[in-house]
C-alpha cells in the first residue's frame, strides 16, 4: 500500500507543477489586499508552493482519513486515488482523465474494435406484471463462439456456469457471458423451436466489433456508412473495404453518418479524410501548449474519390468525427447535415504509469483547415453543465445556438464560425416524442419481443412464412418484401398484446408505427442478425431521409470546392 501510496503522491506532484507552472503566469510582485479602510496593507511575499508541503499534505490527509473516518462506506483505497486525481485533472480541462489498471485494459480493447465473450447480443423479457421473465439470445455475431455454437433467436439462457439467470436483466447476464479470452462459459439454454433444454460449452474469444456499423447502398446509386462506433484501430481498413464494395455495387454518391460518434484516433479520422481531399489540402492542424508552434496535417492523395458526399451530424458527434467533418466543410467536400456537434476539440496523449493505469492528458488543440477552433468554452469549471445543458443533454426542442467565434471562410467563400463545435450547413433536426410517450412504448417492446418469438417459431397460425428456420444470413441488403408488418400481422399482434398483456386496443392502435417498426425489426434479427435489422429504422430516420434528399445541393457544393481549389492551386503555379 505504501508503493502504491507514493506513486500516487508523484503523480500528484507532477500534475499540480504543471497547473502552477502553466495554468497561469506566476509574480513574484508584493500582493496589495485591501478589503476596508482601517484594514493594514498586507506586504508579506507570497510563500511558493513546493513539491514538499504537497507530499505532506495528502500524507496527513490520508492519515487523518485512515485514522478517523466512520462513514457507511469502507475505504476503498484505489476509488480515492482515482477520485482525488480525477478532480484535479479536471481543474485543467473536460477531457484529461485517469484510468486505473482495470480501465486502461478496457480502454485498450475498445480501441482494437473488439471485446471478449461469446459474442452474442442479448435482451430480456418482462412479463405483464412487469418482473423479468429471462433474459433471451437475440442475435449472434458471424464467426463468434455463440454462432459457432449454434445458439438461436429466442433460445433462454438458463444459467450460465451454474449460476441461474432466469429473472435476471441482461445487464447482468451479460456480465456473466464476458470474460478472459479462452475461458469456458457453459450455457443452459432452452430453445425457442423445441421448449427443450441444452447444454452448451463454449470458450470465450475475441469477438470483432466493428466501428462502422452498416454499410449498404440505401437506395440505387448512394452508398450508405453508419460510423457510430468512433475512430478504432480498424476504422480506416474497414471504411477503405466498405467503399470498395459499395463502388463495385454502383455507389455514385455517399451519405456519411458520424452521428453518435464520440471520436477516437484523429489519424484514423485524417485516413478518412484523406479519401476524399486533393493532394496539399490541409485536413486539421495541432497547436501545442508553446504559442506559434503548428503541426498542419495535410492530405497526400494525388486521385481522391470526387462522389458527392453528405455528411450527418449531431450533438454527440465529437473530437475526431468534427475533425473529419470540419476537413470537409471547410474545403467544400461535403454538405453537412443535422445538428451543432459536440464541440471537443483537445488533443489527449496517453501516458502510461506504473501498476497498469494511464493518464490521458490534453497536450493541444486542433483547428479546421479555415483556422477554426472546435473547442466550446470550458472557462467556468462546471463539468456538469459541459457535458449536458451545453453537450449531448441540450434541450431538443431549442434551437442551436449561434455560433458566436470568430469567422472564416471555406474554400468557395462560405462563412464559417469558432468555438462551438461544427454548425452543419443544413440544420435537420431529429424527431422526438415525450417522456411518458418513450416510457411507455419501452413497456409495449415487451409484448412485440414475445409475439416475435411466437412467429418466429412458428406458433401463431397462419403465419408460416414468417417461420425463421435456418440459422443467421450475414451481410444481407434488406428488401421491403421481407418480413413486412402487413394487416393481418398487426391484427395479430393487436389480438395478443390485449388479451395477454392487457393493453387497450385504443393504446396499440395509436403507436401502430411503433409496432411495425419494432416487430419487423425482431424478425429481421433473428433472420439477418442485428446489423442488418439496423437498416428497418433507417426508414423511420428523417434527418437520414433529408440527407438522401440533399444529395444534389452536396454535389453542387462539391463543384464549387473543386472549382475554388483548383483557382488557388493556378495561382500558386509560378509563371514564366
Amino acid at each position: 500500500m505504501k508503493q502504491r501510496f507514493n506513486a500516487f503522491l508523484t503523480l500528484s506532484f507532477v500534475l499540480v507543477l504543471f497547473t502552477v507552472g502553466f495554468g497561469q503566469k506566476t509574480s513574484t510582485a508584493v500582493s496589495k489586499v485591501v478589503s476596508h479602510a482601517d484594514e493594514k496593507v498586507d506586504s508579506t511575499p507570497k510563500k511558493a508552493v513546493r513539491v514538499e508541503d504537497i507530499e505532506k499534505d495528502i500524507s496527513e490527509a490520508l492519515t487523518v482519513i485512515q485514522n478517523n473516518y466512520a462513514g457507511q462506506k469502507s475505504i476503498n483505497y484505489n476509488d480515492l486515488f482515482k477520485t482525488s486525481i480525477d478532480s484535479m485533472l479536471h481543474t485543467l480541462d473536460p477531457h484529461s482523465n485517469y484510468f486505473d489498471a482495470k480501465e486502461f485494459e478496457q480502454f485498450k480493447t475498445d480501441q482494437s474494435s473488439r471485446y471478449f465473450g461469446i459474442g452474442a447480443t442479448i435482451g430480456d423479457l418482462t412479463d405483464e406484471k412487469g418482473n423479468v421473465v429471462a433474459t433471451y439470445i437475440k442475435a449472434t455475431f458471424d464467426g463468434a463462439p455463440a454462432n459457432r455454437a449454434g445458439l438461436r433467436y429466442g433460445d433462454k439462457i438458463v444459467s450460465v456456469n451454474g449460476q441461474s439467470m432466469l429473472g435476471k436483466p441482461f445487464s447482468d447476464v451479460r456480465n456473466f457471458l464476458r470474460g478472459p479470452r479462452g475461458t469456458e462459459a457453459k450455457l443452459v439454454v432452452e430453445r425457442l423451436g423445441t421448449g427443450k433444454r441444452e447444454t452448451i460449452d463454449i470458450i470465450r474469444d475475441a469477438v470483432s466489433q466493428p466501428s462502422i456499423s452498416e454499410i449498404y447502398m440505401i437506395k440505387p446509386g448512394v452508398g450508405y456508412m453508419n460510423m457510430n462506433g468512433g475512430f478504432n484501430q480498424t476504422t480506416y481498413a474497414e471504411f477503405a473495404a466498405g467503399f470498395r464494395s459499395l463502388k463495385a455495387q454502383g455507389m455514385q454518391q455517399l451519405v456519411l453518418d458520424l452521428r453518435n460518434n464520440g471520436g477516437g484516433l484523429v489519424s484514423q479520422a485524417y485516413r478518412v479524410a484523406n479519401s476524399f481531399l486533393q493532394d496539399g489540402q490541409t485536413v486539421f492542424t495541432q497547436k501545442g501548449r508553446i504559442d506559434g508552434v503548428t503541426v498542419p496535417y495535410r492530405a497526400e492523395n494525388p486521385a481522391p474519390d470526387r462522389s458527392p458526399v453528405v455528411i450527418l451530424v449531431n450533438r454527440n458527434t465529437a473530437s475526431a468525427s468534427e475533425i473529419l467533418a470540419g476537413a470537409m466543410q471547410d474545403h467544400d467536400r461535403a454538405l453537412i447535415v443535422g445538428e451543432n456537434t459536440f464541440g471537443k476539440g483537445l488533443v489527449q496523449n496517453p501516458f502510461q504509469l506504473d501498476y497498469g493505469s494511464m493518464l490521458l492528458l490534453t497536450i493541444a488543440k486542433y483547428e479546421t483547415p479555415a483556422g477554426r477552433l472546435i473547442q466550446r468554452d470550458y472557462s467556468n469549471g462546471d463539468l456538469y453543465n459541459y457535458y449536458t445543458e451545453g453537450g449531448s443533454f441540450r434541450d431538443e426542442s431549442a434551437d442551436d445556438p449561434k455560433p458566436t467565434g470568430p469567422e472564416s471562410k471555406t474554400d468557395a467563400g462560405r462563412a464559417v464560425y469558432s468555438g462551438g463545435g461544427i454548425n452543419p450547413d443544413v440544420v435537420v433536426k431529429p424527431r422526438t416524442i415525450p417522456i411518458e410517450r418513450a416510457r411507455f412504448q419501452a413497456k409495449l417492446a415487451n409484448p412485440v419481443f414475445a409475439f416475435a418469438m411466437d412467429l418466429v417459431a412458428g406458433k401463431v397460425p397462419g403465419f408460416d412464412a414468417y417461420k425463421v428456420l435456418k440459422p443467421i444470413t450475414y451481410d444481407y441488403d434488406l428488401r421491403k418484401s421481407d418480413f413486412p408488418i402487413t394487416e393481418p400481422v398487426f391484427a395479430a399482434f393487436k389480438k395478443y398484446a390485449t388479451t395477454k398483456y392487457k393493453y387497450a386496443p385504443v393504446q396499440i392502435d395509436h403507436e401502430r408505427e411503433f409496432v411495425e417498426r419494432a416487430l419487423r425489426t425482431e424478425l429481421v434479427t433473428a433472420a439477418y442478425g442485428a446489423e442488418t435489422a439496423n437498416q428497418v429504422f433507417n426508414d423511420y430516420d428523417d434527418q437520414l431521409q433529408k440527407a438522401i434528399e440533399l444529395l444534389p445541393q452536396a454535389k453542387a457544393l462539391a463543384a464549387e470546392g473543386f472549382k475554388a481549389n483548383s483557382a488557388t492551386s493556378n495561382a500558386k503555379m509560378p509563371s514564366n
